[in-house]
């Protein structure tokens, strides 16, 4: 089944498809200065507030608490803290945080849900109005103007991108020269680089052997969250009135014959042509939680560009390379775009707002980049300065493949259907004996067809 989007462009594909027009969304900055003292004393009296930043227990996330003294030097009424949580209780506790009347003032969508599911919970400030009376512009940031899109909802904007990540693929030199194999290009438009030949360049790196120490695998593909994936191949789980509907598909096709051939085509790489790792052998080679490309044991990983800001402390030579192509003329890259989001219960808008500016400046977005390892900003004056912070690794080749992914790229489902932490949620458990070799695909895909359908309805 052909995706029927006229293009992946990201100032076609995704205005189209985050211009969502189902209901929730929030109040707007006008009617919370109007209707709390708090919000309107705190804008021009000079009266000392603070305001919350809730993120990720992470150090590419947490790092924002050292951009705070320099804030508030030069913001004497405003005060920032920050409050955390893991990545598998972030939406919990930010409900939970909520539901008690202690909302954050800015947060993202950094856990398993994303814009979709908030603005139908109608957890978002409409930032129009605040963005209006501010004068605020994103082309004095260096924002481009259709990533500002992404999150605007019938003209009404609920968002400020502040990182970019995209899907790439990284690549470990020292088994491709090991093994006789050249390089992957890093131009998108080189249509030899097939899925078809990374699997024959797999096969050659691949050593299966008794000793777990000899063992390498050619290629980990993941490519995106596990709904997605079919996309690669032209395959399309999701009703296209799903980007306009709010979120809410009012098909989906996961038990269709081309979303379990698509599905088939990736399991095929761990028990068919056998160049990708099972899961309990990566686990037990980089551990719970570890990443077997760190460790040295997969000469190509595709993934979200995240993978890249450890990439100076790699114990081996790294390149960065496009994604193959896959069946898809259009779709070959799954782009994360995270925004800065003022909760609707926020009792400070004004300062949140000044908060989320200072973040977006290039002096800012710049050191950002140092600070967090590696994370990639939408300021596009200052992701120059991101294109050369990888040790190794030529900065036209990052360049080329952060434009060619946003060229072939698609916002990631998680940003956009609604309900999608109940939904990540099933597909790990339902896919998990697939992944293990108990259980076929045609076993398992009508009950997640069924699943999904309810999780939908809910």
């Amino acid at each position: 089944m052909k995706s029927k989007r006229p293009a992946v462009l990201l100032t076609t594909a995704l205005t189209a498809m985050v211009a969502i027009s189902g209901c929730g969304g929030g109040k707007s900055a006008g009617n919370v200065a109007a209707g709390d003292s708090g919000a309107g004393n705190s804008g021009g009296s000079g009266e000392q507030v603070t305001i919350s930043h809730y993120t990720i227990d992470s150090e590419d996330r947490t790092f924002i608490e050292k951009l705070i003294p320099e804030f508030e030097k030069e913001h004497p009424n405003i005060k920032v803290k920050v409050e955390k949580a893991p990545y598998e209780q972030f939406d919990s506790k930010l409900q939970t945080l909520i539901a008690g009347g202690n909302s954050p003032d800015v947060t993202s969508h950094y856990g398993y849900g994303g814009f979709a599911e908030y603005y139908n919970k109608d957890m978002l400030l409409d930032l129009t109005d605040l963005i209006k009376e501010d004068g605020f512009k994103a082309e004095d940031y260096n924002i481009p103007g259709n990533l500002m899109k992404i999150y605007t909802v019938n003209g009404r904007t609920y968002g400020i991108p502040v990182n970019m990540y995209v899907t790439l693929m990284l690549y470990n030199k020292d088994m491709f020269d090991a093994a006789g194999v050249s390089y992957p290009p890093s131009d998108y438009e080189d249509k030899s680089w097939t899925f078809e030949r990374m699997v024959e360049d797999a096969k050659k790196m691949t050593l299966v052997s008794d000793d777990i120490a000899k063992t390498q695998y050619g290629v980990d593909f993941t490519w995106a969250e596990r709904d997605m994936r079919p996309l690669y191949f032209g395959a399309e789980p999701y009703s296209e009135d799903t980007w306009t509907n709010g979120g809410v598909p009012s098909e989906t096709h996961f038990d269709s014959p081309e979303v379990i051939a698509a599905y088939q085509k990736l399991f095929d790489l761990v028990f068919k042509d056998k160049v990708s790792p099972t899961s309990e052998w990566s686990k037990s080679v980089a551990g719970q939680n570890g990443d077997p490309f760190v460790a040295g044991k997969i000469g190509m990983s595709i993934g979200g560009s995240w993978n890249l800001a450890g990439a100076n402390d790699f114990p081996f030579k790294i390149g960065v390379a496009a994604v193959p192509w896959g069946g898809n003329e259009q779709v070959r890259s799954t782009l994360f775009v995270d925004p800065l989001l003022i909760l609707k219960d926020s009792k400070h808008p004004k300062e949140a707002f000044e908060w989320i500016k200072y973040l977006m400046t290039t002096e800012v977005q710049e050191k950002s980049i140092e600070l967090s390892g590696g994370n990639p900003p939408v300021n596009t004056e200052a992701a120059e300065v991101y294109y050369k912070h990888f040790d190794g690794i030529d900065p036209q080749d990052v360049k080329k493949v952060y434009e060619g992914a946003v060229k072939y790229g698609y916002e990631s489902y998680n940003h956009l259907i609604t309900n999608y932490s109940q939904i990540n949620d099933m597909f790990i458990n339902e896919l998990q004996p697939v992944e293990t070799g108990h259980k076929t695909l045609e076993e398992v895909m009508p009950v997640i067809q069924k699943k999904v359908t309810e999780i939908i309805k809910r």
